[in-house]
C-alpha cells in the first residue's frame, strides 16, 4: 500500500514574501517547502512530508489519516451570534426555504 502521504491534501501558492512558490500538506501543518517552480515545490514537500511520516512511525507516533480516508457524517454544529441567527431565519423565510438549506447553499 502507498505510504499515506501519496494521498495526503497538497496545495501550492506563490508568497511575494517568500519569493517563490509555497507548497504545504493539510494533515502535517507547519510543514512547508518554498522554490522557484510550483513543481519543485511539490516535488520537495512530497520528500519530505514522507520523512516526517517514517520519522513519526518509527518513533511510534500516530500518523495523520489522509483526509479522503476519514469519515465525515455531514453534520456540523455552528454557534453564531443571535442576532445573526436571526437574520439568517428571516432571509430563510423570505427565500421560502429551511434554515439549513440557506446555510447549506452559504457554505457550498
Amino acid at each position: 500500500m502507498a505510504d499515506e502521504s501519496d494521498r495526503y491534501v497538497y496545495r501550492i501558492h506563490w508568497s511575494n514574501d517568500d519569493d517563490g512558490f509555497v507548497a504545504t500538506v493539510a494533515e502535517l501543518p507547519g510543514l512547508r517547502f518554498i522554490a522557484r517552480s510550483s513543481v519543485d515545490a511539490l516535488s520537495g514537500l512530497r520528500v519530505l512530508a514522507a520523512e516526517r511520516v517514517a520519522a513519526m512511525r518509527s518513533k511510534g507516533q500516530d500518523v495523520p489519516e489522509p483526509f479522503e480516508d476519514r469519515h465525515y457524517s455531514g453534520h456540523i454544529m455552528v454557534r453564531v451570534p443571535p442576532e445573526v441567527h436571526r437574520r439568517l431565519t428571516i432571509e430563510a423565510a423570505e427565500q421560502g426555504v429551511s434554515l439549513n438549506r440557506l446555510v447549506q447553499s452559504r457554505l457550498s
